[in-house]
């Protein structure tokens, strides 16, 4: 993390992702290719938000290259360190972000969230972490200037300060008693020891669950993936071929060249049809509940090919494509392993979504908590 201090110094600590501006600073994505940026002359408005909130600024958070990997390490093995879980990747794209939170460096983080890039990292590095309602959350002074995926987003290490930085970037959000008695417990592909972890804190709390499935969930992965691509090419595909940019980043762009109109329209159309599944469950349950991540996150030396483990975001991708609030709640598993509590939640009900957290951070025994409690 580059250290800066903007702010009261008794504010609320907070990194800022790399791909954030904060006036004064160069917004680099992460990418030696945007060394030579001119420093940003306006923050962006999160980080005004929060900043007239009375936070201080603290860091520029490392980041996975243009935002575009899921690992937040690099081919080299170059990434920030998973501080709870060492031996793990941090997760992509929020990887500095996440970091810092759960090394103590800053109470809060601010990252973007395009197929996961908030929650995943969050599930690795056994944090809270947060996809607000698309739109609800000003991107300006965000780079990618125009996505219809992405999402500005929080990292904490208690929900307190998800729902204080969510009420300061949003006055619309008001923090309110959780009322949610009935959830539909998705039925999806991941490990049977994950599965289990989320079944056993849901069994420790009164919550009424119900099994579910929604019949485009794998489509609507397949076309996350499609709509990132071809936003991702349009974004930064004139560096496709610059030697300063990561051999992933690098091969990961020009495969985004290859999708084709076609390939589009039939991804929007998922787009519409799981949008309103995800909308008629909700009629029926409160909340869907499932894994944030399908498997524990690998191991930091057994990534290899890091385009091969997009499918970490199989269980999160899905819902960036309906615009629907997410939250993962962090996991403790009896053999010391993370594992992600994904919450989805009606589309602005992104405070019901965090008052249930709260309640299962209050309930639940298995939740990660600071070491500091």
């Amino acid at each position: 993390m580059e250290r800066i201090s903007i702010g009261p110094p008794d504010g609320m600590r907070i990194a800022v992702k790399d791909c954030i501006d904060v006036a004064g600073f160069s917004t680099r994505l992460g990418s030696r290719a945007l060394a030579d940026t001119p420093a940003a002359e306006r923050h962006a408005a999160v980080v005004q938000s929060l900043l007239d909130s009375g936070c201080r600024i603290v860091g520029k958070a490392r980041m996975h290259e243009f935002a575009y990997g899921v690992t937040g390490v690099d081919s080299g093995g170059r990434g920030p360190l998973n501080p709870l879980f060492p031996d793990r990747i941090p997760g992509g794209s929020s990887s500095g972000s996440a970091a810092a939170v759960a090394a103590g460096e800053a109470d809060l983080a601010l990252g973007t969230d395009t197929g996961g890039s908030v929650r995943v990292p969050a599930a690795c590095c056994g944090l809270f972490g947060i996809k607000p309602t698309f739109g609800r959350i000003s991107r300006l002074g965000v780079t990618p200037a125009i996505s219809s995926l992405d999402c500005v987003g929080l990292f904490a290490s208690s929900m307190p300060a998800i729902r204080s930085a969510m009420a300061a970037l949003d006055h619309t959000f008001e923090n309110q008693v959780c009322d949610v008695r009935k959830v539909a417990r998705l039925q999806v592909r991941a490990e049977p020891a994950v599965q289990r972890a989320v079944d056993e804190a849901l069994e420790s709390t009164a919550l009424e669950v119900t099994p579910a499935s929604l019949p485009s969930f794998e489509n609507a992965f397949e076309a996350g993936l499609k709509i990132i691509a071809a936003e991702a090419w349009q974004a930064f595909g004139r560096y496709a071929d610059d030697p300063r940019i990561g051999p992933d980043v690098a091969a990961r762009l020009r495969a985004a060249s290859q999708v084709g109109a076609d390939e589009l329209v039939e991804a929007e159309r998922t787009r519409e049809r799981f949008t309103a599944e995800v909308a008629a469950l909700l009629q029926s349950v409160d909340v869907i509940v499932l894994p944030t991540l399908p498997d524990f996150p690998p191991k930091r030396s057994e990534i290899g090919d890091a385009r091969q483990l997009v499918g970490i975001t199989a269980l999160t991708r899905p819902f960036n494509v309906s615009g629907h609030p997410a939250l993962s709640v962090p996991l403790l598993t009896p053999d010391g392993l993370p594992v992600g509590l994904q919450l989805v939640g009606g589309k602005g009900d992104d405070a019901r979504l965090c008052a249930l957290a709260a309640r299962l951070e209050q309930l639940v025994p298995c939740i990660i908590r600071p070491e500091s409690e």
